[in-house]
């Protein structure tokens, strides 16, 4: 077996929804000991958004393989006694609780950096530490319209949100990766660090095309749908049959073979309403029809079998069930199975091929299932993990 980067690191995480569980899965897959820990008898909240892989919720069975659960009632003085055992083993501490719950608790890195200092503390919130949203709440949504996000995204009149939690996701990446970082300067200086991650930082940066787009008061890019807001044609159309395909030019001498190639139309790339992106943008109606025009007697496999043979950008628009098929996704072996407390499931390996490792893939744990591994490593025996489960403190 080859030896995971992150193996013989212990990660404790404080965790629920899903920015903080996706970053320390993410570790988990590196070869990481997680340890997440749950309220007692309700665990994470995520647990009960839905019920639709074999009664499991969707969010959760793809942000917490890999991990032990240790349900624990934080508040409780005995937890107090069992982290103090714990955290002498620990690397790094992740936490999303709600602001400033952590340092209640006495798990601010200002807290615990004299008593342990190769620590790593992890603080993942929705408007970072300082200023005056510190205890704003945050949710996905939220994150997602105070960013700019929603202005710049859906059609001509109405805003949208993105279809998958992109504000937790960038929070989860950037506080894993700011989290390897740490690791890496630990090792130059013996010391842990601490992380202040925050899911509006964490958004706006994906917001700097825009952004910058809209630079001194200038208008902010159109929303255009499924299309590109500044660069034309990209985006969706319609093929006979009732089938859509995805395309996208980038450059002039991609325009000029799309107009010989496949709209069998090479005087339109000299035309004066499309001689060039900005116009073409400007004009994207008139444009547009020209190429429903073109594509409403072919079927999506022969408008895309024209797209590749001029070596245009192309792509179909997927379902689920798609994504579920797709076929280069099987031909490089990304699916494996794991197992969850409903049995065997599928799931993708992560992004990133090495050549000297396997990602772990281990179960999805069932809420509190290593809450007795884990208190007997630290010397309770059953007696007393009995009792605290009796009292509700795990």
């Amino acid at each position: 077996m080859s030896v995971r980067p992150l193996e013989g690191i212990t990660v404790l995480s404080l965790e629920h929804a899903i920015a903080a569980p996706f970053c320390s899965r993410q570790l988990a897959d590196l070869g990481a000991r997680v340890i997440k820990v749950e309220r007692p008898g309700v665990g994470d909240f995520a647990r009960n958004y839905d019920e639709r892989v074999k009664g499991m919720a969707s969010h959760f069975v793809w942000t917490n393989r890999s991990k032990e659960s240790l349900t624990l009632d934080l508040k409780d003085e005995a937890a107090g006694e069992v982290l103090e055992k714990l955290l002498p083993q620990v690397d790094v501490l992740v936490q999303n609780l709600a602001p400033g719950a952590a340092a209640r608790l006495g798990l601010s890195f200002e807290a615990l950096h004299e008593k342990y200092p190769r620590l790593i503390v992890c603080d993942i919130s929705g408007y970072g530490e300082g200023g005056p949203y510190e205890k704003k709440k945050a949710y996905d949504l939220l994150i997602q319209s105070e960013s700019g996000f929603v202005s710049v995204t859906g059609s001509k009149d109405e805003m949208a949100k993105a279809g998958c939690s992109i504000a937790d996701i960038a929070a989860g990446m950037y506080a894993y990766t700011n989290i390897l970082s740490a690791l890496l300067l630990r090792e130059k200086t013996g010391l842990g660090s601490r992380i202040d991650v925050s899911m509006l930082e964490s958004m706006v940066e994906w917001m700097n095309f825009p952004l910058y787009y809209a630079y001194e008061g200038q208008e902010p890019p159109v929303r255009a749908g499924a299309a590109h807001a500044v660069i034309y044609p990209y985006g969706p159309f319609p093929t006979g049959g009732g089938q859509t395909i995805m395309l996208g030019l980038q450059n002039e001498r991609e325009w000029k073979v799309f107009c010989e190639q496949v709209l069998g139309k090479p005087e339109l790339a000299a035309d004066e309403r499309f001689a060039n992106n900005t116009l073409r943008t400007a004009n994207r109606d008139a444009l547009k029809q020209i190429i429903v025009d073109t594509f409403a007697g072919m079927n999506k496999d022969q408008v895309i079998e024209l797209l590749e043979t001029a070596k245009i950008a192309n792509a179909s628009v997927n379902d689920m069930k798609g994504v579920w098929e797709h076929e280069q996704l099987k031909s490089r072996n990304r699916w494996r199975e794991m197992d969850s407390p409903v049995g065997k499931l599928p799931t993708l390996l992560p992004p990133g091929v090495n050549n000297a490792y396997e990602y772990r893939i281990d179960a999805v744990p069932g809420l509190g299932e290593h809450s007795e591994k884990i208190l007997g490593e630290l010397g309770y025996d059953a007696q007393t993990i009995a009792g605290w489960r009796e009292q509700g403190v795990v």
